[in-house]
């Protein structure tokens, strides 16, 4: 089909945009949590997979990091399960553990793995426990134990490294492995943080079901230094659901990332309108 003259300038201006980008984030890499809510449907997964394809191709060395709460909490109810949160913790006992391996070691990843593949990228999928890529410990709040429930303790990124010079795209499920081999339910964002760090990443980019941090006007703010970021939280701009996010990114800055992304996977083609675009779509973090 012959391109649109009419839309013909608008195609190359995107294109020569996306040219600095390129050039400046070739050979670096990128971890991108990949959140459940931004999950609906092979459509979705389709067309987040092709951004982390096209960020391949062009030289990047995207990692993801995937979540999977809504799928996790659906399956539960199929069993008569209900689900339980502690400060926005899945209280997870032994079976339901069990639920939170195949969901997110299984059946999401491999959804993941298969439309990367499918979109012309090398995916591999791997939890925690792959090569000892996340020792984690229990983690309890308040003083009130949520079952197998983890933090990271510690990162051994050298399988990740040995994919990535193979070529292939690490698709990894959050899941940690105790000092007894037990599992351990680890939060997406913490583990793709913490990766990114260990990586020392150029970029987090942390997709969620929002447009990013809003003023009190409800305005996609950006651009951020931390000492702002600590300043929105302290005057409440930034509070509840957000507040775990921000404090992800913030580690993550802090610890050597060049910059952390909040933005919206709900949004077609998220990724690379953030990354390749002057103007981007969500809310960026750099490091002061």
């Amino acid at each position: 089909m012959p391109i649109d003259l009419s839309n013909a300038h608008s195609i190359a201006r995107v294109l020569t945009e996306a040219l600095p980008y390129i050039r400046r984030f070739s050979g670096k890499t990128l971890v991108v949590k990949y959140g459940g809510n931004a999950m609906k449907g092979d459509a979705m997964i389709a067309s987040f997979a092709r951004d982390i394809v096209l960020m391949k191709l062009v030289g990047m060395n995207p990692v993801v990091v995937h979540g999977g709460g809504p799928q996790i909490g659906a399956h539960l109810e199929k069993l008569g399960k209900t689900s339980r949160f502690v400060e926005g913790m899945r209280v997870t006992d032994e079976e339901t553990m069990d639920v939170v391996e195949m969901m997110l070691g299984g059946l999401v990843n491999k959804a993941i793995v298969s439309q990367i593949n499918a979109q012309g990228g090398r995916a591999v999928g791997l939890t925690g426990k792959d090569g000892g890529l996340i020792r984690a410990r229990k983690l309890t709040v308040n003083g009130q134990d949520i079952g197998q429930v983890g933090e990271v303790e510690k990162i051994d990124p050298r399988v990740v490294a040995h994919l990535e010079s193979g070529g292939f795209i690490p698709v990894i499920a959050p899941v940690g492995v105790g000092p007894n081999g037990e599992a351990f339910n680890i939060n997406a964002d913490l583990v793709a943080g913490k990766l990114a760090s260990v990586l020392q990443a150029e970029k987090l980019l942390l997709l969620t079901n929002t447009n990013g941090v809003l003023d009190k006007d409800k305005r996609v703010l950006t651009g951020l230094s931390v000492a702002q970021v600590e300043g929105l939280i302290a005057d409440g701009t930034i509070y509840g659901g957000m507040l775990p996010k921000i404090r992800c990114a913030l580690d993550a800055v802090n610890s050597g990332v060049k910059s952390a992304h909040i933005i919206n996977g709900e949004i077609e083609h998220a990724v690379l309108l953030e990354l390749f675009t002057d103007a981007g779509i969500g809310t960026l973090i750099k490091a002061s």
